[in-house]
């Protein structure tokens, strides 16, 4: 087994067999650093292929499903810095939207880059984004909203980070079926993504300024 043969199994979306070719070049001492890249190199290529529409929505959440199980396997042999950053992502789909496809796509994305994530989960109240903030020292909030009933939550929430005093340490990142950019600043958000790659994008971006 090859450190590429592990990226082709990402980009041809094998869900089943990753996280046993995972754990078996683990097993024969390859470096866990060079594994991830390896993972990361095949989510950038499922990323093209996304963005040049010859992989849809079911292979980016198949592409997330794999990625998925193979950090699980690698993670715990990760070592702290060991990843391309040490910046910490919080991700969390809002109060009264149960819907975690988006959120779960990025934060694979996330991890198959490096990142650090807090993944609050679905139908997160606005405290819980405070406190994760507060307590991860992160510098964004990634927020997802896929029903329009749900965005007026990304305004609470931004509230809430300015009443806190952590606003402005802090960007936010909205991404979601009924958002643009337009409606993103208006809700107070600092960027919008419209889909998981681009969310990505957008996040090494906001970190950079």
């Amino acid at each position: 087994m090859t450190l590429e043969r592990i990226t082709k199994m990402l980009v041809e979306l094998n869900v089943d067999d990753i996280a046993g070719a995972v754990q078996a070049e683990l097993d024969v001492g390859v470096d866990p650093q060079d594994i991830l890249t390896a993972l990361s190199d095949g989510m950038n290529e499922v990323g093209r292929l996304y963005e040049t529409m010859e992989y849809f929505l079911v292979e980016l959440v198949l592409a997330g499903d794999a990625m998925k199980e193979a950090v699980t396997v690698l993670t715990p042999h990760l070592k702290f810095g060991e990843t391309a950053t040490s910046e910490t992502i919080v991700v969390a789909t809002v109060k009264g939207d149960n819907h975690d496809i988006g959120k779960s796509i990025l934060i694979s994305m996330l991890m198959s880059t490096g990142f650090n994530i807090v993944d609050l989960g679905t139908d997160c109240d606005k405290e819980k984004v405070v406190q994760a903030v507060r307590e991860s020292g992160a510098k964004v909030v990634a927020l997802s909203a896929l029903l329009t009933t749900t965005v007026k939550e990304i305004s609470l929430v931004e509230k809430a980070l300015r009443d806190a005093g952590l606003r402005d340490k802090v960007k936010i990142i909205v991404g979601g079926a009924p958002l643009n950019m337009e409606l993103a600043k208006a809700l107070g958000a600092d960027d919008y993504g419209a889909n998981a790659v681009e969310g990505v994008r957008h996040i090494k971006a906001l970190l950079e300024t």
